[in-house]
């Protein structure tokens, strides 16, 4: 048998493969964001009631990246991402078949989003930080830009096909394309990560026992706790945005304009924060995250023109895809990496539930009060929720080295 491509190569080579395996499960994600105002009417029920596939799909995603992470951590990433290159298509297929809503959410929340589009997210950028050590944070940051790299590319693609063929069809052929796409991807993933030398017992920054004065398990829950704040508020515009343009008076096709901006330029941001979080940590990088998303947060307040939906947009896209890269990054320092796989995933759950939260309160505030002004500043609220505990870690992180000097 031929040998494979060297290590060297073969990481890079596999860093294109899980972007590219990303950005196809992403699919799953950005059709139900796309079609929540057809497929609301076509089983006429209201903006609440219609988020919730999102939310369900959420839940699965983020469930099935625990599960499925410590699948990966024993057995390689190859065997659940071909569960996914199965699921994920078989999911759409069913929800394009569904005659009643509650057919609709099982097909997308279980299959697409439980066994399918979760194996393509947090087991993945778990699995490629143990190939790369000095530009971790970078190799993260190009793997999870394939969630925005799938928010620049799909939504068009997906609101095309919904305005010339409807949405059954666009789901049966996005499941169609889904399935060609992803058994090669998966395939490729075929080695194991390589064992690399645990930076908290090697000298790093973390403590074992202790790590920045807390117990394991607060941090944990610290961290967790973070993930739902930052992505509560994310939700919001990228949940509701093609709905908020058309309430404004917009065309559709302009809010999908305004999702792929906000998502193409989330990836400059996932790239850019990766490099930056090589540099000043995840900690730092976190709370700076966190502060330019509450700034533009509190933009979309003020501004409600096309022009100004679209420059919002942009800076959104900026502001936001550094902040749940550095979840991972922030594990890394200081957990052992033994227990990177469910820690990262456990974590990534939680900014998952926030943004199943985020989209349906979204959605529910709009239905009490006719208007998204009330679902913004509850964004806003979860956005200083998340930014409290960015603060809190980065000055305990800060206070530890004159605390162990002083020792």
């Amino acid at each position: 048998m031929a040998p494979g491509p060297p290590a060297g190569v073969y990481r890079y080579l596999r860093l294109i493969a899980a972007l590219l395996l990303m950005t196809v499960g992403g699919s799953a994600m950005y059709s139900l964001i796309v079609a929540l105002k057809p497929v609301g009417n076509e089983f006429a029920v209201s903006r609440g009631i219609a988020s919730l596939p999102y939310m369900l799909f959420m839940l699965g995603f983020g469930t099935g990246g625990v599960v499925l992470g410590r699948v990966a951590d024993r057995f390689g990433i190859v065997w659940p991402a071909a569960l996914a290159s199965i699921a994920l298509p078989a999911g759409f297929i069913a929800a394009a078949q569904a005659t009643t809503l509650w057919q609709f959410c099982l097909a997308m929340g279980v299959l697409a989003g439980l066994f399918g589009a979760s194996a393509t997210f947090s087991p993945v950028v778990s699995d490629i930080s143990h190939w790369f050590f000095r530009r971790r944070g970078l190799a993260v940051g190009i793997v999870i830009s394939g969630s925005y790299l799938a928010g620049a590319v799909w939504p068009k693609i997906i609101q095309h096909f919904i305005d010339t063929v409807g949405w059954r069809d666009t789901f049966t052929g996005i499941g169609i394309f889904t399935f060609c796409a992803m058994l090669p991807l998966s395939a490729f993933l075929y080695r194991k990560a390589p064992v690399q030398p645990d930076p908290v017992m090697s000298g790093g920054q973390g403590d074992p026992r202790r790590p920045l004065g807390f117990s394991v398990s607060r941090l944990q829950c610290l961290l967790c706790a973070a993930g739902i704040g930052c992505c509560a508020a994310m939700a919001m515009p990228q949940v509701h945005i093609v709905a908020y343009a058309t309430d404004l008076g917009h065309a559709a096709a302009r809010g999908a304009e305004m999702l792929a901006l906000m998502l193409g330029f989330g990836i400059v941001s996932r790239l850019t924060s990766g490099w930056i979080s090589d540099r000043i940590g995840g900690l730092n990088t976190l709370l700076l995250g966190s502060f330019l998303q509450l700034a533009v947060l509190s933009g979309f307040l003020f501004g409600d023109s096309l022009t100004a939906l679209y420059l919002l947009s942009v800076a959104f896209g900026l502001a936001q895809g550094g902040i749940v890269p550095s979840y991972a990054i922030i594990i890394r320092a200081y957990f052992p990496s033994r227990e990177a796989g469910w820690r990262i995933g456990t974590t990534f759950l939680f900014t998952i539930i926030g943004m199943a939260l985020g989209g349906w309160m979204a959605g529910a505030l709009y239905d009490l009060t006719g208007s998204y002004t009330v679902s913004f500043v509850n964004a806003i609220a979860f956005n200083i929720l998340n930014m409290s505990i960015a603060g809190i870690l980065l000055t305990r992180a800060k206070s530890r080295p004159a605390a162990v000097a002083a020792q």
